[in-house]
């Protein structure tokens, strides 16, 4: 059985903390003091420490330093409030999570649930470094640049913890690779890691999409519908482009954040939550406060621990690299073999990549499908003054001035489609759009059927 240690000297809080996590099926010892605590852990190394700070012979502090001696014991503090500065510091003692008082039993569970030793921990850690070094990439993310291993180191300090992550980075960097990855090295993994675009749901859908609704609580609300915030129960919901967020609802989710609970829209009756926040914005964080978009006071709590994702620019190093990861995945999946001419990969590096990866990634599926033989030239790429090659030996289109800009993309992109032998991935590629984006437009023009019998891939 595992085994857990609670460190506290009001003994009756101690006793009912040692009963809760009896019931999780663990043996409990207790302890009052850094001298009890410290015979304790000689007598039987835990699996978990739940330590309040505060103890009569000294500060807890010099008790994490011991434990982090134990390879297969993890910390949890014991604090009286949630607050900004308890996160801080749970992060820089080396403490995997902490617990509020009065405790919060879905916490409590979920802590207990996720019970991980360190020691598997650093071992995922140095396959992930032995990866980085033989093949170049870090789990989903490729790049061996300086730039990018601080954003790996930065991905294992924080990824152990229970802390809010807040990633910045341009458009197409790959903000949601960095939170899926963060959330695949967290204890949280075998629970589910939900992403939500907060620029892509209606203002008026928003809330009840993240905190769910009560049957009968607006018109058409004609059943009970569990939010985001329920459905990741466990895991991690990572809220991409924030500022997106109304400022009303902001204010909500920095009640979640501070609270740990939150309503569905309709209802009166509190619901606890056990979700790890991981947020992004394309903008200047300080930027989007002086414009109105992001609270201060939200800024401030999602942003305990920042990443920042460089722009492929700033990374040329990388662009080989992906780019003929890239590459590979396209020509298993299309049954051929491709390969980059060296002008090419040159041609690749050279270029100024405001799309950043995500347009990498859609530029060398245009080039696969453009290439006429197994080798692609640097013809197929583009410059900084054609950055969309033309399709050599597609028809030409003809449209009458002043038509509609929407309709003048509908034409292209079913004339596209038609040409390519309606092949969905190869004319999203040569558009220069994302997959999903492709099926979006098809659903609208509804004059092509659309076969959504295989998984639509999510922007990065």
């Amino acid at each position: 059985m595992p085994h857990a240690l609670v460190v506290d000297d009001e003994a009756d809080s101690a006793d009912m903390l040692a009963t809760l996590i009896a019931l999780e099926g663990f043996t409990v010892a207790t302890a009052g003091s850094l001298r009890d605590a410290r015979r304790q852990l000689a007598l039987q190394e835990p699996d978990i420490v739940l330590l309040d700070l505060i103890l009569p012979d000294g500060s807890g502090m010099q008790l994490v330093e011991d434990a982090k001696a134990l390879p297969n014991t993890e910390v949890v503090l014991i604090t009286g409030h949630a607050s900004l500065e308890t996160s801080i510091q749970a992060l820089r003692l080396g403490a995997t999570d902490y617990l509020v008082k009065p405790i919060n039993v879905t916490q409590l569970h979920g802590i207990l649930s996720r019970v991980t030793k360190p020691s598997t921990l650093r071992a995922e850690a140095d396959d992930l470094q032995a990866s980085l070094e033989q093949e170049g990439h870090f789990g989903l993310l490729w790049g061996r640049s300086a730039v990018m291993r601080r954003v790996y180191e930065q991905i294992l300090r924080v990824s152990g913890t229970a802390v809010t992550v807040f990633i910045t980075g341009e458009s197409g960097s790959g903000k949601e690779v960095v939170a899926s990855t963060v959330h695949d090295l967290s204890r949280r993994r075998g629970r589910p890691f939900l992403a939500v675009n907060c620029g892509a749901i209606s203002p008026h859908l928003i809330e009840s999409e993240i905190f769910g609704h009560e049957k009968g609580s607006f018109t058409g609300a004609d059943r009970q519908h569990q939010g985001f915030f329920e459905r990741a129960s466990g895991g991690t919901l990572f809220l991409d482009e924030i500022t997106e967020m109304p400022l009303d609802l902001q204010v909500k989710l920095l009640r979640v954040l501070e609270t740990g609970t939150f309503m569905r829209v309709g209802s009166t009756q509190a619901q606890e939550t056990d979700v790890r926040i991981i947020a992004a914005t394309n903008r200047s964080p300080m930027q989007a406060v002086k414009e109105g978009k992001l609270r201060e006071d939200l800024l401030y709590r999602l942003n305990v621990f920042p990443i920042h994702l460089p722009p492929l620019r700033e990374r040329a190093e990388d662009i080989a690299l992906i780019a003929e990861h890239f590459l590979e995945e396209i020509s298993r999946r299309e049954g051929q073999v491709k390969h980059f001419a060296p002008e090419a990969l040159a041609r690749l590096s050279d270029y100024a990549w405001p799309g950043n990866v995500r347009e990498l990634r859609n530029i060398v599926h245009r080039a696969y499908v453009m290439a006429r033989d197994k080798v692609i030239m640097d013809e197929c790429l583009p410059t900084a003054e054609a950055p969309l090659p033309i399709l050599t030996g597609a028809p030409m289109l003809t449209v009458r001035i002043g038509t509609p800009l929407a309709e003048i993309e509908r034409q292209v992109t079913l004339a596209t489609l038609e040409y390519l032998g309606r092949h969905k991935e190869k004319t999203a590629a040569t558009l220069g759009v994302s997959l999903k984006t492709l099926y979006n437009r098809l659903k609208e023009y509804s004059t092509v059927p659309v076969e959504l019998d295989s998984q639509v891939p999510k922007d990065h």
